[in-house]
């Protein structure tokens, strides 16, 4: 019983888990924020074309 508690307070797993949702949330955000400017990213990399 003892061996099982020791377990459960081991906390040597829950930085990777802790890191995966890290990076899981700044994805989500990178993705969302190029969707919201990918009109204005567009139109200024045209006119950087034209201008060229």
């Amino acid at each position: 019983m003892i061996e099982f508690f020791n377990r459960l307070r081991d906390e040597s797993g829950q930085t990777m888990a802790e890191y995966a949702v890290v990076l899981g949330v700044i994805t989500i955000a990178v993705v969302v924020t190029l969707g919201l400017l990918s009109t204005a990213i567009q139109s200024t990399l045209n006119n950087v074309i034209a201008s060229l």
